[in-house]
């Protein structure tokens, strides 16, 4: 008996996103992988032909009574059947159908009706010419000015020669989204928090104009990329909004001081105008009084400066005086 010794797993890095996988196409029975060898049209007419076949087995045997025939007509049936079921080949319009012969590149077939030799003729690939969306993410990257961020893009990309994708990259899915991967954390790099946040539109015609570089050897070519999100952590967005906060406060503050020192100024315009003129000066301090008494039952308090500039003294000491003479004596 040999000692069983229990190997712990690595712990996998957090930031590592595994590739997603590519998406079945075709019919929602017949995956992408089993159009490959046979599909709906194959299969139907192949039962076409064994059923054509059975019946002319019965034919044979009940009506001519030549049941050393029944294998004659049996076998053929049965494998142009199966001829049929792996020769016939049909792709959708979006496809190109890779066709290896001997394992030697012979070209694209489709869309649409196609013959191959079975056994011979081998489809590899199932190219969806299509656009595609891809969504890459980068996790704990740090930003120009070394504060971590998670950034999430979307790649929008097709495949425009189907022989360069397949014959140049084992595996073009995988290939252009770990290349999305890599250089989304390179353009994270190169900014910094406050571009990536305002200028998410340059940062992603920069990632596209890298990726097309990248894949267009490949027959593959990268039409946009678009940040959909920037993430920072809460502790550095809790101090980013006081920080914000108290910058508004600032600017708040900067602004009550510019008009008190505006309104401060006019007012020593003012002050200059009505020494110089002060009659303007009686004017307006009599058109104060007058805003501020017109109203029944108000108390207006005058300086006695203002009396005094007015000559107000004497007009309002003989209002009192011929109010107080006017009195009816009182009553015994």
């Amino acid at each position: 008996m040999f000692p069983i010794v229990t190997i712990p797993r690595r712990e996998k890095d957090k930031d590592t996103q595994k590739p997603p996988q590519e998406p079945s196409l075709g019919a929602p029975i017949l995956t992408k992988d089993s159009r490959r060898f046979v599909n709906g049209m194959s299969l139907t007419v192949a039962i076409f032909v064994w059923v054509a076949g059975l019946i002319g087995t019965i034919v044979v045997g009940e009506t001519m009574g030549r049941d050393d025939l029944i294998p004659a007509v049996l076998l053929p049936a049965v494998l142009i059947g199966l001829y049929l079921l792996f020769a016939i080949k049909v792709v959708d319009q979006w496809e190109k159908a890779v066709i290896l012969r001997f394992g030697r590149f012979r070209g694209l077939k489709g869309p649409g009706l196609f013959w191959i030799i079975p056994v011979v003729d081998v489809i590899s690939h199932l190219v969806d010419q299509r656009v595609r969306a891809t969504d890459v993410t980068a996790e704990s990257a740090l930003t120009r000015d070394t504060v971590p961020v998670n950034v999430d893009a979307i790649v929008f990309w097709l495949v425009w020669d189907a022989q360069k994708a397949v014959l140049e990259v084992q595996s073009y899915f995988n290939a252009i989204f770990l290349a999305s991967q890599t250089a989304l954390r390179e353009a994270i790099g190169r900014h910094d928090l406050a571009e990536m946040i305002t200028e998410r539109e340059k940062l992603g015609l920069e990632l596209a104009k890298i990726l097309d570089e990248k894949t267009n050897p490949w027959g593959i070519t990268v039409q946009s990329v678009e940040i959909r999100d920037v993430r920072i952590p809460a502790e550095l967005e809790d101090a980013m909004s006081r920080r914000a906060q108290a910058e508004r406060e600032r600017q708040a503050r900067i602004i009550l001081a510019t008009a008190e020192t505006e309104i401060a100024s006019l007012f020593a315009k003012a002050s200059e105008l009505y020494r110089e003129n002060p009659t303007a000066m009686h004017l307006r301090a009599m058109n104060m009084l007058y805003e501020a008494i017109k109203e029944k039952g108000s108390m207006v308090i005058v300086p006695s400066s203002a009396v005094e500039t007015m000559g107000l003294g004497g007009m309002l000491g003989t209002t009192a005086l011929s109010g107080v003479t006017q009195q009816p004596p009182a009553k015994p």
